[in-house]
């Protein structure tokens, strides 16, 4: 049973990242759109597909890959997960410049750009620890700490942002990938009891 209920959870994996892509692949809203701005929402979209491996891999949950290896790819999955960001930041500025420029000053009209802001610096936030963990020496309940409070606001942040965007992705996919996501971030939040350490630093501050 073991292997069958492996390939189940790959399939279900592959099945929750590639709908949603070839739902928009197919979008009759993509006529109308410029091929920078096209790529700028297919980087989105890969973004979200990342945000749902990321605690999959450190919470080692997919078989065939335990922690000694999920661990390392979890790091990697990371930085593309930066670089989805910034693709597709700069496909909307290319786009349109005063509308990234209204977001970035969190007075855009529109609710989901001030949650896709809100979301984008704390990738970039996690990001620059994890990059300088070692050079500021962090201690392992501390680096948990920041770790997990920066998930914290950046999951829910870009399950907001894409649910509020009436664009190419379908209602249902879109809807699917970001409750997968949820329930993959709080899983192995409670699984590593990262709340334990956030207990811990209230009860010591």
């Amino acid at each position: 049973m073991a292997p069958v209920r492996a390939i189940l959870i790959w399939a279900a994996l592959a099945a929750a990242i590639v709908a949603p892509i070839a739902v928009a692949a197919t979008s009759p809203l993509l006529a109308w759109r410029q091929p920078v701005y096209i790529a700028a929402g297919f980087a989105g979209i890969g973004a979200m597909a990342l945000l749902l491996l990321q605690p999959l891999l450190a919470g080692g949950y997919l078989p065939g890959l335990p922690l000694r290896r999920s661990r390392p790819l979890h790091v990697w999955v990371g930085a593309g997960l930066v670089v989805a960001v910034a693709v597709h930041v700069a496909g909307l500025w290319l786009t349109s410049p005063p509308d990234v420029v209204d977001a970035l000053l969190f007075r855009s009209p529109t609710p989901f750009s001030a949650w896709g802001v809100v979301a984008m610096w704390a990738v970039l936030a996690s990001a620059l620890v994890a990059a300088s963990r070692q050079r500021l020496r962090l201690k392992p309940t501390t680096w948990r700490l920041c770790h997990t409070a920066l998930a914290v606001v950046i999951v829910p942040a870009s399950i907001v942002h894409a649910l509020l965007i009436e664009g190419t992705m379908g209602t249902i996919s879109k809807a699917a990938i970001c409750v997968l996501v949820l329930a993959a971030a709080a899983k192995v939040i409670f699984d590593r009891r990262a709340w334990v350490v956030l207990l811990r630093h209230k009860v010591r501050g």
